[in-house]
């Protein structure tokens, strides 16, 4: 099994191109199973996330092949409905491909979804929003099936809390209903506006990009299309984090700094600077005589959905905020279990007490954070231990990052063109002690 091996107290300086968005290729992969013919996706990320929804793809029959960031998917000939437990539980985006199956079968049968451990994340939204359509579904030894007689029909949907996947799947199962679709208190995410781009390009009827409430006019069929994938926004966060903590000036290319409107204000108030363009952004830290003396002030935050504070930064940002001159208050109201890293954070120095939901992160500063062998518990967590070991004296061990590697691409090429003391190596060489600096 791979560890990462950082030698922290590097400043960061250069340039990194941010890849497109995982959380934005998923339900676009998935939305090829709509309408037969060859699809066009570019900009995928090379993922381990990418790799499973492909994979899933091609069990249900669909074929496809990579060259560079464009992946071509035929899916002419679906051959089946079930996405089995093997590849679902790995990855909680493959219940994405319910919408679709639906739409265009009438039946699918996926197992229960899995991926990282930070929180209940229940589908009962999805399933809800599907029965509001007309279909059946019902939970048998750990699978959902889903059935409908004929074509959907047009209802209106209602979640209780935005839900970025039910929004998807919902939409995708909506678009070749009979009749109208409403879907209210709809997820506003970026990544939900690309899926609704590609549906449209597709032949799809939909009003309320960007909104809480989506139309739906049902169409009798689809066409294959060509769509681009969205830059990540919460790779462009990580790195942007990354600096403000470890120090130094990078340029991010290839992103949409409109996309991070609450985490750009939160590091403003912190003391970093950032500048930005249309697609790209800079970010820095006070300097004297080349050495960073940007401690970041200590700011609180609350995770909400888009356009507030991201949850799936919530993680960096507290390791940030470890660093910081005061005392920060983190409140997560997104997902339950999403302090899992604050254990391996406490390993490394950290003062950081969870009361319920909040977490209270009393700054020690860049001195007293040392590096120590920490564990990964989930994709976010593993960032926020890699920017905690950047800014951090000595070398942090991180096992487990196959979570990191499900969400970013690249990642430990991209900080070592910055300058970063990082390397991968297997468990046995990481025991003997082996060098990561070269």
């Amino acid at each position: 099994m791979d560890q990462l091996i950082i030698e922290g107290g590097s400043p960061l300086y250069g340039t990194v191109a941010i890849s497109g968005a995982k959380n934005a290729a998923l339900p676009l992969i998935a939305a090829t199973l709509l309408a037969p013919g060859s699809h066009t996706l570019h900009n995928v990320p090379d993922l381990r996330d990418t790799r499973t929804m492909l994979n899933l793809l091609e069990i249900l029959g669909a074929r496809w092949q990579r060259q560079g960031q464009t992946v071509q998917i035929n899916s002419d000939h679906l051959t089946g409905v079930e996405a089995p437990y093997d590849l679902v539980k790995t990855m909680r985006a493959s219940v994405l491909v319910l919408g679709p199956l639906l739409a265009r079968t009438g039946f699918a049968r996926v197992s229960l979804p899995g991926g990282c451990a930070i929180g209940a994340r229940p589908i009962n939204f999805h399933l809800k929003g599907f029965e509001q359509l007309g279909v059946t579904t019902r939970l048998e030894h750990g699978y959902v099936e889903a059935a409908v007689e004929g074509r959907m029909r047009g209802g209106t949907v209602y979640f209780d809390i935005p839900s970025v996947t039910g929004t998807e799947n919902v939409l995708m199962a909506s678009v070749m209903a009979r009749g109208d679709t409403v879907i209210k208190n709809a997820a506003k995410e970026p990544e939900v506006g690309n899926l609704i781009d590609m549906l449209v390009a597709m032949g799809a009827e939909i009003e309320g990009k960007d909104t809480d409430r989506l139309v739906v006019h049902g169409v009798d069929r689809l066409h294959a299309t060509e769509s681009t994938i969205i830059p990540d926004r919460i790779e462009t966060g990580t790195y942007m984090i990354a600096v403000a903590a470890a120090g130094g000036t990078v340029t991010l290319t290839d992103c949409t700094p409109a996309h991070l409107p609450a985490l750009t204000e939160k590091l403003l108030l912190c003391g970093v600077n950032i500048e930005t363009e249309a697609t790209s952004l800079t970010v820095s830290c006070p300097e004297i005589d080349g050495r960073s003396i940007c401690r970041p002030c200590s700011v609180d935050i609350t995770t909400l959905p888009y356009p507030g504070f991201p949850t799936d930064l919530q993680a960096q940002f507290m390791a940030l905020m470890v660093l910081g001159n005061g005392t920060a208050i983190i409140h997560e109201t997104i997902f339950e279990n999403r302090f899992m890293h604050v254990a391996e954070l406490k390993r490394m120095g950290a003062d950081i007490t969870i009361e319920g939901s909040r977490a209270v992160v009393r700054g020690i500063g860049r001195d007293k954070l040392c590096g120590a062998p920490v564990m990964a518990t989930d994709l976010r967590a593993s960032a926020s231990l890699v920017i905690a070991g950047l800014a951090a004296g000595g070398t942090t061990r991180i096992s487990r990052i196959y979570h990191l590697e499900r969400g970013y691409e690249n990642m430990v090429e991209k900080l070592q063109r910055l300058g970063a003391r990082v390397g991968k190596v297997r468990e046995e060489s990481a025991r003997a002690g082996a060098d990561v600096r070269a």
